[in-house]
């Protein structure tokens, strides 16, 4: 049930439904001054929240900061959390991926470096339909393809989200006692969550952000025009936060 709550959140969060949602009873109700005020708000709200700046900052704000290399250890093993591929796409005879593919390319770059000895891939599916295959199965294609041998890679293909990455990902350690210091690869913006769900799990580990949604911070004309993948960027940003609370909550992390 928590499972499908989460997935029904996270469009009622949304951003453009607050606006249309406004913006509709602007123009239906028969209050004249409430409609009014119903406009109003749904243009500034949609002035705020597409403002590429705004965004940004609230992205630097939350966002883990990238670990610069010369600081990473030693690691038994990168714990790479899975979300960046999309299994609802065919012909089913390549992968897809999407932005946060750059969870990969790190942990493949970490890897070629010597600073991890095997990739742990944790992940099955998020989706409400069964998919033909789980996403921890079509990153190892990957990381085939990219020349990590089989020997090296671990998948842990049950979990469905952030909570249950770190409990299933703790079982499956059990067998692998040789593993003991660990790095945790994830997007930047979803480190925040990971971390605290991996500790409450057990399982202590360093952390290598990746996948950053924030820019430096630079002041260009452009940054005040309003742009809609800044409405984009806030929902997933909310999305986020709001599953934090959620999982703080619960006790997941």
């Amino acid at each position: 049930m928590f499972f499908i709550l989460s997935k029904i959140l996270f469009y009622l969060i949304m951003p453009i439904i607050w606006i249309l949602g406004l913006f509709l009873f602007g123009l239906l109700t028969k209050n004249q001054k409430r409609g009014r005020i119903s406009l109003w708000l749904s243009l500034s709200l949609l002035l705020l929240f597409s403002n590429p700046l705004l965004v940004n900052e609230a992205w630097l704000l939350w966002e883990y900061e990238p670990v610069p290399l010369k600081n990473i250890k030693q690691y038994d093993a990168g714990i790479l959390l899975t979300g960046f591929t999309s299994l609802e796409k065919s012909p089913h005879d390549r992968v897809y991926t999407n932005k946060g593919a750059d969870r990969l390319l790190h942990t493949v770059m970490l890897y070629k470096k010597g600073y991890i000895n095997k990739v742990l891939v944790t992940g099955g599916s998020g989706a409400l339909r069964k998919t033909y295959t789980s996403e921890a199965q079509a990153v190892k294609n990957l990381l085939l393809l990219s020349g990590v041998p089989a020997a090296d890679i671990l998948l842990e293909d049950k979990s469905r989200n952030t909570y249950e990455n770190a409990q299933y990902t703790k079982k499956m350690l059990a067998q692998y006692p040789s593993l003991q210091r660990f790095i945790v690869i994830t997007s930047a913006f979803h480190m925040r969550r990971s971390t605290g769900c991996f500790i409450k799990a057990g399982v202590a580990h360093d952390v290598f952000p990746s996948d950053f949604n924030s820019t430096d911070r630079r002041l260009r004309p452009e940054a005040f025009i309003p742009d809609e993948s800044a409405l984009a960027g806030w929902h997933k940003l909310l999305h986020e936060i709001s599953g934090f609370i959620i999982y703080k909550l619960m006790g997941y992390c």
